[in-house]
């Protein structure tokens, strides 16, 4: 193998694309005439106290939801040791005082919690000794949804959550309003962060369905249903279900030759058990009666046994779309379709928080008219990706031939995974910039990995690809880039 001699510098290029448009929030703070307090006198409903949207509470139940919730942490919160340590009587009297005090300052929070609608702004208020004020310009707004926990389900009520681009967490968690409410101030945001009208024009006038008291029939044309049955099985066919009957006999054995087991023992094994247990179950719960629409410009799914969700994404934001094809689903030909949306809170520790899901599990006709819907005139199946040169065996022996990139019509495709194999396409009017990369083994062998990076953060890579070729691949992907912005 010869060694490549110094490279000449490269003439400094522009590669990134021009961004998105976007509309930076004002920071001047707002007047004071925009909102009354809360003890000014307020007419019902959405009417204007002169002129001005009054700010409105949220539902008065809130409070005993959020106190519920509290008991549930102090009680998980405090361990088994705990427990026998101290007794149950005075485990349930420590547990109960924790419990009081957490609904106590949900009550004050509640009494200094309110928001309304300013313009295009969503100002919420909060705060008892530190007043906090919120403004979210709705044309940032990247997705609405609106959740329903077990608790919420039972009391009529629900939560709704906002994505906004930039924002490093979910924004304004309004927990929690009625359910007609949250459907019709949903409605109402996704409409405030459409297109703004034309100065002189006349001001949109709210609709009857933004009338919290109806409730809105919901628009869309439906495109999937998850077969509940498939999502079960696509559950079992992973390595914890497959790893489980090792665990229950590693326990039996261990049960038997201690010969007795004290109830921490147990406890605390059966705790371990179900932490391995907790990922397929969760995923099963999460998008039970998984369904897909279309409405418009929207996507909207609805996924959830014990928490219902209804979730909304705006078309245009998504930046890419992700496909999964693990190990032990290729037998049934099943697939698993993500989005990446533009915007939403990457930074929580929480994914189920995140508005990515697509397709839980399909086969490859129902992905492929997903794909199709989401990304129009983008074939799954006509997706070529070439592989690196055979030098890239060096970095990676085995893997190899499972990394490829390739450039159709209308998106950029880079594919990856050994064993559970991942595509990755992103449109090109979604590129934000393009970067060549090279580490020191990559440098030995004349290679370069080529990254397309969306606003949604992880956009797709090229990688080990021949270094003339990433430089082209870049180039490329720069000019595509620019003229999708330019035709939009």
């Amino acid at each position: 193998m010869t060694h490549p001699g110094p490279e000449l510098p490269r003439p400094a290029t522009d590669t990134s694309p021009p961004p998105q448009d976007d509309h930076t929030p004002s920071d001047a703070p707002p007047a004071p005439h925009d909102h009354p307090p809360f003890d000014a006198p307020t007419a019902p409903h959405d009417h204007a106290v002169g002129g001005v949207e009054p700010r409105r509470r949220l539902h008065p139940l809130s409070p005993a939801l959020h106190g519920a919730k509290s008991l549930v942490v102090v009680v998980a919160g405090l361990s088994w040791s705990t427990l026998s340590r101290v007794g149950f009587g005075w485990f349930a009297a420590m547990a109960t005082v924790l419990a009081l005090g957490a609904t106590v300052l949900a009550v004050v929070s509640w009494y200094n919690t309110g928001y309304h609608v300013v313009g295009r702004e969503l100002r919420v208020y909060e705060g008892l000794l530190w007043r906090r004020t919120r403004a979210i310009p709705l044309e940032r707004l990247q997705a609405v949804e609106v959740v329903r926990p077990l608790l919420a389900q039972l009391t009529g009520l629900a939560e709704l959550r906002l994505e906004v681009v930039g924002g490093g967490k979910t924004e304004a968690p309004l927990a929690y309003l009625g359910v007609a409410e949250a459907a019709a101030l949903r409605q109402r945001l996704l409409a405030l962060a459409g297109p703004a009208p034309h100065p002189g024009g006349a001001a949109p006038q709210p609709s009857a369905s933004a009338d919290p008291t109806v409730t809105p029939v919901p628009p869309g044309r439906a495109l999937h249903a998850v077969a509940n049955r498939d999502l079960l099985v696509s559950q079992l066919l992973t390595p914890q279900a497959f790893l489980l009957p090792l665990g229950v006999a590693f326990v039996v054995t261990q049960f038997l030759s201690e010969g007795s087991w004290s109830f921490i023992a147990v406890a605390s094994t059966i705790t371990a058990m179900a932490g391995v247990l907790l990922q397929p179950i969760r995923r099963v719960l999460d998008d039970w009666n998984f369904r897909l629409a279309r409405d418009e410009g929207t996507l909207r799914v609805r996924n959830g046994l014990l928490e219902t969700r209804a979730q909304t994404v705006p078309l245009n934001r998504v930046q890419t779309v992700g496909v999964t094809w693990p190990l032990l689903w290729r037998a049934k030909g099943w697939l698993r379709l993500r989005l990446e949306v533009a915007g939403y809170s990457g930074g929580e520790a929480d994914d189920r928080n995140r508005p990515d899901r697509l397709l839980p599990v399909g086969d490859h006709a129902t992905g492929e008219r997903i794909v199709a819907e989401v990304l129009p005139g983008v074939r799954l199946s006509g997706l070529a990706t070439g592989l690196p040169p055979a030098r890239a065996r060096w970095l990676r022996p085995l893997g190899w031939r499972a990394v490829g990139a390739g450039l159709d019509e209308r998106v950029f495709a880079a594919r990856s995974g050994l064993l559970t194999r991942q595509l990755t396409v992103v449109p090109y009017a979604r590129i934000q910039s393009v970067r060549v990369t090279q580490g020191p083994a990559q440098r030995r062998l004349r290679l370069a990995t080529v990254h397309a990076d969306t606003a949604g953060g992880a956009g797709a890579a090229a990688v080990d690809r021949d270094l003339d070729e990433a430089w082209w691949l870049a180039a490329e992907l720069t000019a595509r880039a620019h003229a999708a912005h330019r035709a939009r």
